[in-house]
């Protein structure tokens, strides 16, 4: 018999607003307790003490616009923020700063998270929906400097991006880009040559989000409708689906896979958070505690996988935290 589902470990209350967006940094002074970052429908970052389950610090620098993504670069006082306003502020929050030390202006009206990849020691690429409607571009960071802008083939009509993941197989390896669009396709872009290698329909309706797992060459990814698509990268760089699973309920805002690459879990219109196990997509669990849309789902990057806490947020403006370890 199933074991039933867990109560959150505790929940987190104060943002005041719809939470979009969730981040955990682990690297502070006290790995073992996470800093962890969310950002809400009112324009505000707020960065979380996990010990007093308070607010720590609240940033405010997308203009009262919708934040719908942050990412800790490198440690947890350099901090990247995308929000409705079109703008990718860079901070600095060293010795209490909360100053927004650059930003790049996207230009681009959707909700599409950029996505980020260190490439070396202080080097980062950004991708990020571009002004021309299909267009990708990618940018190095801190400098700001354009790697180049990723266009479909003429004719190619496949709307707009709606969410990318850069990555690559080792470190100096050539990175690579995932893009869901707003037809469906999911297509594997080769940054370096800014040339498509491969495109693949998974959705009907356009992909809300995806995760890839670069060492199973393996991906899923979540749309509008009820199917979870889990697609694979074959050595000629092709993609080609794995297998669909259909959901109970329509509607997929996020998915992510655990750093240990066990297990996954998906953000729901349904208010519910499903626990799947990565290697064969097995249901595990369904936690059901939140009152309207979970928008995220972020997993904490513990060394030690069973101390890994799983952070939800949602549009009832409150953020759970659960402990799910499973020994598999």
């Amino acid at each position: 018999m199933a074991l039933p589902p867990p109560d959150p470990q505790f929940v987190l209350r104060g943002t005041s607003a719809a939470v979009h967006t969730l981040h955990f940094s682990c690297g502070g002074q006290e790995p073992d307790i996470p800093v962890l970052f969310s950002g809400s429908e009112n324009g505000f970052i707020h960065v979380w003490n996990l010990k007093t389950h308070r607010v720590d610090t609240a940033l405010d620098g997308h203009g009262g616009k919708s934040v719908y993504y942050v990412e800790t670069m490198g440690g947890k006082d350099r901090l990247l923020s995308q929000g409705r306003d079109q703008r990718i502020c860079l901070w600095d929050l060293a010795e209490g700063r909360t100053s927004v030390m650059d930003s790049v202006f996207t230009e681009h009206v959707g909700f599409c998270r950029c996505s980020l990849l260190k490439v070396a020691q202080g080097r980062w690429l950004m991708a990020m929906a571009a002004r021309g409607l299909e267009e990708v571009q990618v940018l190095e960071l801190p400098s700001k400097t354009s790697v180049c802008t990723l266009k479909p083939e003429v004719g190619a009509k496949l709307g707009m991006p709606m969410c990318l993941k850069l990555w690559q197989l080792s470190c100096g390896s050539q990175p690579l880009l995932l893009a869901g669009y707003e037809d469906g396709s999911v297509v594997l872009w080769n940054v370096t040559i800014g040339k498509a290698l491969s495109q693949l329909v998974c959705h009907q309706e356009p992909v809300m989000s995806l995760d890839f797992d670069s060492e199973k060459a393996k991906g899923i990814s979540g749309s509008s409708e009820k199917v979870l698509s889990i697609w694979s990268l074959n050595e000629q760089q092709n993609l080609q689906v794995y297998k669909t699973h259909r959901l109970v309920n329509a509607g997929i805002s996020d998915i992510t896979i655990r750093p240990d690459k066990k297990i996954l879990a998906t953000a729901g219109w349904d208010h519910r958070i499903r626990i799947f196990g990565w290697k064969k997509l097995k249901p595990l669990a369904v936690l059901d505690y939140h009152t309207a849309t979970v928008h995220c789902v972020s997993f904490s990057d513990h060394r030690n996988p069973r101390e890994t806490l799983l952070a939800a947020g949602s549009k009832d403006h409150r953020i759970s935290v659960w402990s799910i370890y499973t020994q598999t």
